[in-house]
């Protein structure tokens, strides 16, 4: 296998969701809505995972039923002390930078939340760019429509020659029917459903050498 780009999820996947970072947003999440849906806050949960479920993220959800300002929404969900959450990862930036391919953020939330998450990482630097979801023109995993216009912003024209790193199979299973190498973050084991799964991304040189033994 020869690959030549390399995308990657944001949150949960740079870091492990045990961080608490991913739950602190989406509790944000449930106080925004809170704003336009007057029920109780195990309803809200639901509808939110209903709007998850069925448009990819809650922003879509928000959008099409309340018209909703998305750069309000963004900035309310991601306000938060993101240090309290994730600590900087040398290891995780030696790794990164050692490989031979293009690396890409590939993220359903924004560009400054991304930069936020990947300056406290100490992780800036180590991609050739973020892919977000104003870049795809709010389009977002696991709708088709958005690994389709990330190709696109990369420049790259097949998708067999990229390999995605997310910590949803939900997320991989669209990637991989379009020829992407699917690699589940966060999971050990058999995942029949996606191409390898590893429990952190430091396991990615012992358990995939071959990222780095192409260009020799």
């Amino acid at each position: 296998m020869h690959f030549k780009s390399l995308y990657f999820d944001l949150d949960d996947t740079l870091y492990p969701s045990s961080s608490g970072l991913w739950d602190a947003i989406r509790d944000r999440m449930n106080i925004y809505m809170q704003k336009y849906i007057d029920l109780p806050l195990n309803e809200i949960t639901a509808i939110r995972q209903g709007y998850l479920e069925r448009y990819g993220t809650t922003l879509r959800g928000l959008q099409t039923h309340y018209n909703i300002n998305a750069e309000d929404y963004l900035a309310f969900v991601h306000d938060l002390p993101l240090e309290e959450y994730i600590l900087p990862d040398p290891g995780l930036r030696t790794i990164l930078l050692s490989l031979p391919q293009k690396r890409w953020i590939f993220t359903n939330s924004d560009h400054n939340h991304a930069y936020r998450v990947l300056n406290i990482l100490g992780l800036a630097g180590c991609f050739n760019g973020i892919i977000d979801i104003h870049a795809v023109d709010y389009a977002c995993k696991p709708d088709i429509t958005a690994y389709e216009r990330a190709l696109q912003i990369t420049g790259d024209n097949n998708p067999e020659d990229c390999v995605i790193f997310d910590d949803s199979v939900r997320n991989l299973t669209p990637a991989r029917s379009l020829g992407f190498y699917t690699i589940l973050v966060g999971k050990n084991g058999n995942e029949p459903d996606v191409d390898r799964a590893l429990t952190s991304l430091h396991d990615l040189q012992a358990c995939m050498p071959e990222l780095w033994e192409q260009d020799k």
